[in-house]
């Protein structure tokens, strides 16, 4: 406690408090005094609160601070934990809860200003819902976070450049050296000009000099239009060789394939994505939602400290006993129809999460297909660049093809045989360890049993097969539902996907003419558009030509008018001046008093003359005063000294008055004694 202490005393005597405290002085101030020093560190890092607390009543002080003291997110000591003992101890001034609260301002004042500065532009007005159902008012709110987002990102990029090196007078010294350059080649184009003066023709050379800088800019701008165009030819040639590769895919796609094999795809297709639009999109979307939320509901939080992670840590950890206590009790119940859901739910659990897992390779493989096809393309691209490569072409190509497909058949029958087997075997591995464990279970009931009536148990463990084989041939039953449901099923689809493909059938052969259009008016399109490009493309050299010698006679046409308009204004100001010179020398020549009158010297005259006599006049009065000066004081501590004794005089006068008042009341009372 001392260091805090001699750490405030220190604070406090330097710049910008200059307090010259020592400890015995500090230690010795009152309540109030601390609350205003508290007062005057609060006004240092935001100037609003630098007040007189004499003049604000003590709840309106506190109040104050509180607020301050929350935007800057002070927490009060362990022993301070309770707000209503730190706001009492705020309001009169405490010393156990004023000192801490210096050493922590004083300790981080720079922080501290930031904070509050931010604070006046970042904390958000909180607006009732039912007064954001006008459309003003939610247009107003939503400028305002917007405007709020804007003030952040220039806050941001100015402490970016506060931090980036640069410093005032390295920039002071630039601009020296750029205006000392600058000069430099001012004197150096005149000393040019003098030279070009001398030799024949040379408005019609610096004319041609122009021609020729005007004509180099040009061709600069123009080989840097051929630059881009040729980036776009060969961006262009990527996206055909793309749109080419995607057209054969799909023609040996259309071709090899039948419109079951189709149909099929397309439904698997539809399939896994409504299972990741409806079910697993949506659940990591929440989960991200939820995971915002928190964050921003920790960061929303004053800091913690230690002690404070150590204590939550703590109760983290009882609620997770006491969780895996209620699991244990609850799987520790014996009750048959319980087990036979038990059962079900792990499987359906492990459907669930092989579902999601094998959604989450799916979406993994599009996106290693969507790498591999970009990587395919730029490969396509440096062999067709390259000279000499040996390229899969014809016959050739549909062999690679064919086999390629007859391997990836094989490959997808091998694997479904494999994802079969594996949840085959996950099914009866959870299935071996649920037996097992309600085996051991039973054992430790009949145990007990057989301890404590002294009995073998034999009626029991038949009752139980007799359970077991119950239960089996009602799984058994279900099954064989379950089969005939799923064949039936299958009859049906298989009459849809009929349907479905016979009516599939004219559109197919309407899709394929279209196609047909489709590529003939794309290429038709494409010859317009490269057309239509190198049109554009000269037009606007043209026109950025013709823009660039319309600004500068605008800027030439500007720079006359204002000196037209510069050299009117000063004419009109000099004959202006000139008419009052003529009439003023006309006034002062005219022999007519009247006329002389309104001139100027002869006004400025009388004024002169006016103040000397007023001049005069209060130096006159200025004598008589210093004159009566001392006369009137002695007068006045005359008329002091006599209302005193007058005031004596009147004191000593109710004073013998109250005296005799008394002695009339004293003799009063003797006589009624004497008369009793």
């Amino acid at each position: 406690m001392s260091d805090q202490i001699q750490f405030i005393v220190e604070k406090l005597n330097q710049e910008p408090f200059r307090k010259n405290y020592n400890l015995i002085t500090f230690d010795s101030l009152e309540s109030m005094q601390l609350l205003q020093l508290l007062s005057d560190v609060l006004g240092e890092i935001d100037p609003k609160h630098a007040v007189d607390i004499r003049e604000e009543l003590p709840e309106q002080t506190a109040k104050r601070m509180l607020s301050l003291l929350g935007i800057l997110k002070y927490k009060p000591p362990g022993s301070l934990s309770d707000l209503s003992a730190f706001r009492q101890g705020l309001v009169t001034g405490s010393k156990p809860v004023i000192h801490p609260l210096l050493y922590w301002l004083l300790q981080r004042t720079n922080e501290l200003k930031k904070r509050a500065y931010l604070a006046r532009f970042l904390v958000k007005l909180e607006v009732p819902a039912e007064f954001l159902q006008d459309d003003t008012v939610a247009d107003i709110n939503k400028q305002y976070e917007e405007l709020m987002e804007a003030f952040k990102n220039l806050h941001k990029e100015c402490e970016q450049l506060k931090t980036s090196g640069l410093s005032t007078a390295e920039i002071r010294r630039d601009i020296s050296a750029m205006e000392e350059e600058k000069d430099q080649l001012i004197k150096r184009v005149e000393r040019l000009k003098k030279r070009v003066e001398t030799v024949q023709n040379h408005q019609q050379m610096l004319e041609i000099a122009r021609q020729l800088r005007l004509e180099k800019e040009r061709e600069e701008s123009l080989a840097q239009q051929k630059q881009e165009q040729k980036i776009q030819l060969f961006h262009g040639k990527q996206r055909l060789q793309r749109a080419q590769l995607q057209l054969k895919e799909m023609h040996h796609a259309v071709v090899d394939s039948k419109p079951e094999s189709l149909m099929k795809k397309l439904e698997e297709e539809i399939n896994s994505n409504s299972f990741l639009v409806t079910k697993k999109i949506p659940r990591e979307l929440e989960s991200k939602k939820n995971l915002v939320y928190f964050l921003q509901k920790v960061v929303a939080e004053p800091a913690m400290s230690q002690s404070d992670l150590n204590v939550l840590e703590i109760k983290i950890n009882e609620v997770s006993t006491q969780v895996n206590q209620l699991v244990e009790k609850r799987m520790m119940k014996d009750e048959p129809t319980d087990s036979k859901f038990s059962l079900y739910r792990q499987q359906a659990s492990i459907f669930s999460r092989k579902k999601e897992a094998k959604a989450e390779e799916l979406q993994a493989a599009k996106e290693e297909m969507s790498s591999a096809e970009r990587e395919m393309l730029q490969k396509t691209s440096q062999a067709q660049e390259l000279e000499g490569a040996d390229v899969l072409k014809g016959d050739e190509m549909k062999n690679y093809v064919n086999k390629l497909r007859s391997k990836n058949t094989l490959y997808k029958k091998k694997r479904l045989e494999i994802a079969r087997i594996t949840a085959d075997y996950g099914i009866l591995q959870r299935t071996e360890e649920l037996l097992k464990q309600r085996h051991e279970a039973i054992q430790q009931q009949l145990q007990a049993i057989e301890d404590k009536k002294g009995v073998s148990g034999y009626s029991y463990t038949q009752e139980e097969l007799e359970r077991v084989s119950a239960v089996k041939s009602e799984m058994d039953e279900m099954k064989g539902r379950t089969l005939d449901n799923m064949s039936e099923m299958v009859k049906k689809l298989n009459a849809i996907v009929a349907e479905k493909k016979a009516s599939l059938a004219p559109v197919i052969k309407e899709l394929r003419q279209l196609r047909q259009k489709c590529r003939e008016l794309t290429q038709e399109c494409d010859e317009k558009k490269i057309q239509y490009d190198s049109c554009a493309a000269g037009l606007e050299s043209n026109r950025s030509a013709l823009e660039q010698e319309v600004k500068g006679l605008l800027e030439e046409c500007a720079q006359e008018e204002s000196n037209y308009h510069y050299v009117n204004c000063m004419k009109r100001n000099l004959e202006v001046q000139l008419q009052r010179a003529r009439e003023e020398m006309k006034a002062y020549v005219s022999p007519d008093p009247q006329e002389r009158r309104k001139a100027v010297r002869e006004q400025y005259t009388r004024m002169i003359l006016e103040q000397e006599n007023l001049g005069k006049k209060l130096r006159e009065k200025q004598k008589v005063v210093r004159e009566s000066h001392g006369p009137n004081m002695k007068q006045m501590k005359m008329w002091q000294d006599f209302e005193q004794l007058m005031e004596c005089k009147r004191a000593c006068f109710q004073k013998q008055q109250n005296q005799t008042a008394i002695g009339q009341v004293i003799q009063e009372g003797g006589k009624d004694r004497l008369v009793l």
